[in-house]
């Protein structure tokens, strides 16, 4: 690593890492191998279908190394940060893997941020370049990263799919199968080191902006080693990637990387919108998909409207993102003909799963348990003490793929990691048998179908509003997507305001659109707490009464 990045960088403790070492979860291997031992192993078997595009194994791995080359020759060096902002296609597999062979660090944005967020990211990782689609339906992502560039110079280059402009580089250029043979010996020689980063997720961000998590070639492929086991992947497996692959969950949990690992079949689709998620489960037989559980809800929907025969090859559903609710996971395998998979994790690293062939009270019920034995789970009080099992208690973790700080964030870290341990800030309760039952959140952090919102990054741009004297975002229950996203808001003197108003000021911030208020509630005075601040709970409680009816 370079001095900026290790700098930022939180170490692993040297104990724990020959502990990792020692019992076989670090195989001190960077990510792009395990993709090449599934090539070498059956390089004419489909890996990837994006669309009307099939590659091979042999056809995945060759442009990679290419794209590759491509990328160091045009300046790119290794441990230099990309942002990626991609949505779920070939090229955004192909590129991660270029990046994750050359040494390159994908910074992975999601498509719905907007210049905002992405500013934010570019400048906190010093990014030197940005990947985007040249448009997603009407909205043009090349202009944006070309603004992004503008307010963040550390950035040299744009590169874009699709129809490329000046300044911009066409990233399709950069990813188009090799006209040279000999990649791969020439990126064999310039493997990154294992302990060095892969790439950089993104937190839920509970405390303004999204913070950095600093995954490693050991830690990152450990976590798709061990979610893919559990998951019962193999090489006949055909996955199918519907959620943005730029998240923790869909990529590596195990996702579009577990599948490359074990030599299945990943299939990429832009959206989970049912009529297409279905035909193409159908055309592909596609074995297992993730969702969250508003995209389970429209899938069950939808299946009572069509029948279930294109489902016929879909064995199992991942759902996570957010908790499910009992009575909809007790539906997944009469209605869908598939077992429910439940996954409770964070891109920070610990993730819990039901196993396959757990009875269907553990399914329904639980959020499942740790993938490997090397997770240490603790659950605690408000102080910090561990209570028994069956007792709701906040959940802390440490582990060998549990990062032990983010990337430049040492405030935030002396609060969030603790003697090594992480505390999400999820209430959990442990149940005998080891499974967890996730009971919400402590922090400040609205949940929206599994898109977390930050209430604080919410606020600090509705004060930017002349009319607001004082705001508070909340949650408030929705049977859908589990919560959506409420503003209460106390007016200066004379002052109006309306939801419009508040979602068309926040556009023009370049706000992420899951991230407006669907509900304004104005007050006169808003409720505080005996210490002065915005008495939030109150609020949950105002609004979900209100709702009650509907709910």
């Amino acid at each position: 690593m370079t001095e900026p990045t290790r700098n930022g960088v939180v170490p692993w403790p040297l104990e724990d890492a020959a502990r990792y070492r020692e019992r076989g979860w670090w195989r001190d291997r960077p990510l792009g191998e395990y993709v090449l031992d599934a090539a070498d192993r059956n390089p004419d078997k489909t890996a990837l279908v994006s669309g009307p595009l099939r590659l091979t194994y042999r056809e995945l791995v060759e442009r990679a190394d290419a794209a590759a080359e491509r990328i160091l020759a045009l300046g790119l060096k290794p441990d230099d940060r990309v942002l990626v902002q991609l949505p779920n296609d070939w090229q955004f597999v192909v590129f991660a893997l270029a990046c994750f062979r050359s040494g390159v660090i994908p910074v992975m944005a999601l498509p719905a941020h907007r210049h905002h967020e992405l500013t934010y990211l570019a400048e906190l990782a010093e990014v030197v370049a940005i990947a985007v689609p040249d448009r997603i339906k009407d909205f043009d992502h090349q202009a944006l990263a070309e603004k992004v560039a503008a307010t963040a110079p550390v950035v040299r280059w744009i590169l874009t799919t699709g129809e490329t402009r000046a300044p911009a580089i066409s990233l399709d250029d950069l990813l188009a199968a090799p006209e040279n043979p000999g990649a791969r010996e020439r990126i064999d020689a310039l493997a990154p080191h294992p302990d060095s980063p892969a790439c950089f997720l993104l937190s839920g961000g509970t405390t303004g902006l999204p913070k950095l998590i600093t995954r490693t070639h050991n830690d990152y492929a450990y976590n798709v080693v061990a979610t893919a086991v559990v998951s019962g992947l193999t090489s006949d497996t055909v996955y199918l990637g519907t959620l943005p692959a730029s998240h923790n969950f869909p990529l590596a949990c195990p996702g579009v990387l577990g599948t490359l690992f074990v030599g299945g079949t990943a299939v990429m689709l832009p959206s989970p919108e049912p009529v297409r998620g279905f035909a193409t489960i159908a055309k592909e037989k596609v074995t297992i998909a993730s969702a969250v559980p508003a995209v389970a809800q429209r899938w069950i929907d939808h299946r009572r409207e069509v029948g279930a025969e294109s489902l016929a090859s879909l064995q199992v559903l991942q759902v996570g993102g957010s908790r499910m609710p009992d009575e909809l996971a007790a539906r997944v395998r009469p209605e869908l003909g598939a077992t429910l998979q439940q996954v409770f994790g964070m891109a920070e690293g610990l993730i819990n799963m039901t196993r396959l062939d757990d009875p269907d009270d553990v399914i329904v019920s639980t959020q499942g348990r740790p993938v490997s034995d090397g997770d240490e789970i603790r659950v605690v009080d408000a102080d910090g003490k561990d209570v028994p099992d069956g007792t709701p208690g906040l959940i802390l973790t440490r582990g060998p793929y549990t990062p032990r700080g983010y990337y430049r964030a040492p405030e935030h870290n002396e609060r969030a990691f603790v003697d090594g341990w992480y505390g999400s800030g999820d209430v959990v309760v442990r149940r005998s048998d080891g499974n967890l039952v996730v009971h919400g959140r402590e922090k400040d952090l609205v949940n929206r179908g599994g898109e977390k919102i930050s209430a604080e990054e919410v606020e600090n741009i509705v004060y930017r509003l002349e009319s607001v004297e004082l705001a508070a975002a909340v949650g408030m229950p929705d049977p859908v997507l589990g919560e959506r996203l409420c503003l209460y808001v106390e007016l200066r003197p004379g002052a109006d305001l309306d939801l419009e108003t508040v979602r068309a000021f926040m556009t023009e911030e370049g706000v992420a659109a899951f991230k407006l208020p669907e509900r304004l509630e104005v007050l006169d005075t808003l409720p505080l707490t005996k210490v002065g601040k915005i008495d939030k709970k109150l609020l949950r409680e105002d609004v979900a009464g209100k709702l009650a009816p509907a709910v």
